[in-house]
């Protein structure tokens, strides 16, 4: 344990320090592009963060590699590189778009570029599920799964990326969660280079949001963008599939843990799942919704589920911290089903399962109640001035067709 926390704070630290330099050179050389009409903000702010929460990562994997404590992950130590490599080619066409908004669809084939890195020179596959005996037979297959697995989770994630601290937040509690999962199960069922890649990926994302937050935090100074964003979603893709991708059911034996079949079929699946649960479902509502509208997947819009707390009638910072409470609910419980059942509590999952309905009753609660309500207008008041009674006075379109009043452009980032 010493040493994955030695992990995150060295990531933390690394992306800290280079997350104040490069938004001081950002400023310098006005690295930063204009306010978008669907933008939250209304100040121009580097999106450039991505760069430095990508050499902490960096850094991190590299210490990694004279550590002998992690020197498992190494050996061979294609897989690794392979990791680092497309986190580069990531971040370079994530800084690309940042700064000139590249086209989506060459976008896409980038990150199902960097997700054959993973897959073919990685070796990391999705090669059986831990569902009683099934496996991926076809390694075609295997290999396209996977990639296809690695692009939904980093666009899933980049599609939240909409408030300050959203997704640094959202990612950091997900992780957390992970990496408790992980250790556990890597101690459970003895060493694997890929469990071990598995916890140590997810202590580098939890030190890469950690060490972003402060400038991320509400007003943010600096922005991960696309380049920090997608870069996260396919550690975490990768980090998952490292640890169920590869599993073999019969490390998974239930009778083993002494788990009923049910729970120990399904919660390797479902936990990674359940850390990127959000994401996902804002993905999956946003495809649909602009596909069945004709238009593009990756076409922008105002919709996601963090404009839509918005518009309820949350404040920005409430609205982030109401996603961090629907995040640490759904991933805490289905982490207390596992302990709970792997501890032989009472009830086994039951705890967890209670206090996911608790959790999610109250998280129901503070979404529904806006945290903020429109002033009211005395409407009982006699009127003081013309435009109280007569438009024109105040509106000049009232009473001429062609004057215009101008309407401010919506925020929403």
């Amino acid at each position: 344990m010493k040493q994955y926390l030695f992990t995150i704070i060295l990531t933390a630290t690394v992306t800290l320090v280079m997350s104040w330099v490069v938004w001081q050179l950002s400023l310098r050389f006005k690295l930063y592009p204009g306010i978008r009409e669907r933008d939250v903000h209304t100040t121009p702010t580097p999106r450039l963060g991505g760069v430095a929460m990508f050499l902490g990562i960096a850094a991190a994997i590299g210490v990694s590699a004279a550590n002998p404590f992690f020197s498992i992950m190494w050996v061979p130590p294609q897989t690794m590189w392979a990791v680092l490599g497309a986190a580069l080619l990531i971040a370079i066409i994530g800084v690309i778009d940042d700064l000139w908004d590249l086209d989506w669809f060459i976008k896409l084939g980038v990150q199902f570029l960097a997700a054959g890195i993973i897959t073919v020179l990685g070796g990391l596959q999705i090669l059986s599920l831990p569902l009683g005996e099934m496996v991926i037979v076809s390694s075609w297959l295997s290999i396209a799964v996977t990639m296809f697995a690695i692009v939904v989770v980093m666009n899933a994630v980049n599609f939240i990326d909409g408030l300050d601290g959203l997704v640094a937040g959202v990612c950091l509690i997900a992780n957390g969660v992970f990496f408790a999962y992980s250790y556990i199960l890597t101690r459970d069922t003895g060493t694997s280079s890929y469990f071990n890649l598995a916890s140590f990926l997810a202590a580098v994302v939890i030190g890469a949001c950690i060490g972003f937050l402060p400038l991320n935090w509400s007003p943010a100074k600096l922005f991960m963008g696309d380049s920090g964003a997608l870069v996260i979603g396919l550690l975490m893709a990768t980090s998952a599939i490292a640890l169920t991708g590869q599993m073999s059911s019969s490390a998974m034996d239930p009778e083993e843990f002494g788990r009923s079949q049910l729970l120990g079929a399904f919660i390797p699946i479902l936990l990674p799942l359940v850390v990127v649960m959000l994401p996902l479902l804002d993905f999956g509502l946003a495809v649909f919704r602009r596909m069945r509208a004709g238009r593009s997947p990756f076409s922008p819009d105002r919709k996601h589920l963090h404009h839509r707390m918005l518009d309820l009638g949350h404040r920005d910072r409430d609205a982030v911290l109401i996603f961090y409470a629907w995040t640490a609910v759904i991933s805490l419980a289905v982490l207390l089903m596992y302990i709970g059942s792997r501890e032989d509590w009472p009830g086994q999952y039951l705890p967890g399962v209670a206090f996911g309905v608790v959790g999610v009753a109250a998280c129901l609660l503070v979404t529904l109640l806006p945290t903020r309500r429109a002033p009211s207008v005395p409407t009982d008041l006699p009127p003081t001035d013309p435009s109280a009674t007569d438009p024109s006075a105040t509106d000049p379109s009232a009473t001429d067709p062609s004057a215009t009043v101008p309407t401010p452009s919506p925020e929403n980032r």
